[in-house]
């Protein structure tokens, strides 16, 4: 019998993926393996909220793929280890997984490659399995990689785009490879109380649905904060329980400008990546060097410490944070207020804050996480890297009447429409009915001490 494995990584699904899809076609036998290794959990993935969600994920692959005759097989220890072990038991004569942008997830590939070259056998790496377009197929003149949005989203919407691939009908695992129990997310403790399931049946059902009642509306309310009509489909994207490819062809079927704006959504995803594969240093150093500094001190730390808990006086930033803590997951609109907020108005390093938001996001990417965080902070590919949003004007034009403030920061709830935004308005007895905090600082300020200190032109 002919054997080949299956390396799942970030790609926890039966449909649309092409490693899976290889393996079956080229071989009569199929291990599918997936390796908890603790080098990852080091590179900060094992947040709790993400281990929870891996742990759905792999929950309801391990069913597809019984439904289908096969199983996941789990293994713990190094990855290379463990697949190399695993194919000389089998007797496998190949390994197929999808490629990576990060510099961890090419150092894997290299490693795993080399040892199997040692052994008489192949890896293969398959490209658009995370990605609708691969790193790398597009490409400006006289570069590695496109370092602005709008050219780089021209040259993505003229490619080609495969068709979907059906998931296998039947697969066939030797009988005696070993597995260890698959994990559960009852085996993960302090998990965000509001997460939500993982895995590819549970995505596959939100994309549906949401394409139904959503898609049309998507242009015109995507940034309408108490309306939350995004997708929410971000997490399901990350671990590779939706293929973004899949996810494009659907939308497009659809048509409209909602759909438009959805597959624009899903271009940005790309762009983050192939820039990441371009320059996997971008993942901690600046991808564009910015004069100036950070605020550093117990003060700047004072500062962070009320952003992270939803305590700066800015409601609209407070309510975004304690929506990332509850759920695990923030608006993008949201992101974009707090990251802007901490970076620009606190003038602390956005290092901080994609620290934070990883330790909390359920779609905690690298690639999209730290280069979003860059562009806000002005030190990745924005274009204008001087602008500051403000969270008051932001507020009253995506949250107008303050129902997402007062859904997340209930003890303003007491004020009506837009005050909510600018509690500290009232005065008096009024203003002591509220046991909510002042404005770290006052926004002119802000501005000052971020020109000051960023050497901006702003």
């Amino acid at each position: 019998m002919t054997v080949a494995v299956v390396l799942y990584t970030s790609d926890l699904r039966v449909h649309d993926h092409p490693p899976l899809r290889a393996a079956a076609q080229g071989a009569e036998e199929v291990v599918p393996v997936f390796v908890r290794d603790p080098a990852v959990d080091r590179t900060g993935f094992a947040a709790p909220n993400r281990l929870a969600f891996l742990a759905d994920c792999l929950e309801d692959l391990d069913r597809a793929l019984k439904e289908r005759g096969g199983r996941l097989v789990v293994r713990d220890g190094d990855t290379v280890t463990e697949v190399r072990e695993l194919v000389r038991r089998t007797e496998a004569d190949e390994v197929h997984m999808a490629a990576g942008v990060t510099a961890f997830a090419r150092r894997r590939e290299a490693r795993l490659r080399e040892a199997l070259e040692e052994d008489g056998r192949r890896l293969y790496v398959h490209d658009g399995v995370v990605t609708v377009v691969p790193p790398g197929d597009v490409l400006p003149q006289g570069s590695d990689h496109f370092a602005v949005f709008t050219p780089y989203h021209r040259r993505w919407a003229a490619q080609p785009l495969r068709n979907p691939f059906a998931a296998p009908r039947s697969l066939s695992v030797p009988s005696d490879v070993r597995s260890e129990r698959v994990p559960r997310r009852s085996d993960v403790a302090d998990v965000s109380p509001a997460l939500p399931a993982g895995g590819e049946s549970e995505g596959r059902k939100r994309l549906g649905s949401w394409l139904t009642a959503h898609l049309d509306t998507y242009e015109d309310r995507h940034d309408d904060l108490a309306g939350d009509v995004t997708s929410r489909l971000s997490p399901y994207l990350h671990f590779g329980a939706l293929s973004a490819t899949e996810a494009v062809h659907r939308a497009a079927k659809r048509g409209g400008a909602g759909a438009d704006a959805f597959v624009r959504q899903l271009c940005w995803r790309d762009f983050h990546h192939q820039v990441l594969a371009a320059r996997p240093e971008a993942s901690g150093a600046d991808y564009r060097s910015r004069p100036g500094r950070w605020r550093e001190g117990p003060d700047a730390e004072a500062d962070l410490a009320a952003w992270r808990e939803g305590r700066t006086g800015y409601p609209v930033v407070d309510a975004a944070m304690r929506q990332l803590a509850h759920e695990g997951w923030m608006h993008n609109r949201g992101r974009l207020i707090t990251a802007s907020f901490l970076s620009k108005t606190l003038c602390v390093d956005w290092r901080e804050g994609a620290r934070h938001f990883l330790g909390l996001l359920v779609d905690g990417d690298v690639a999209n996480n730290q280069l979003n965080w860059q562009w806000v902070a002005g030190t990745g590919t924005d274009t204008r890297p001087n602008r500051v949003l403000n969270p008051v004007a932001q507020a009253k034009r995506y949250d107008p009447d303050g129902a997402y403030v007062r859904r997340w920061v209930p003890e303003l709830a007491g004020l009506d429409g837009a005050a909510v935004h600018e509690p500290w308005r009232l005065t008096g007895l009024d203003r002591a009915a509220y046991d909510y905090p002042d404005p770290l600082v006052e926004l002119p300020e802000g501005l000052e001490r971020f020109r000051r200190l960023r050497g901006s032109a702003a």
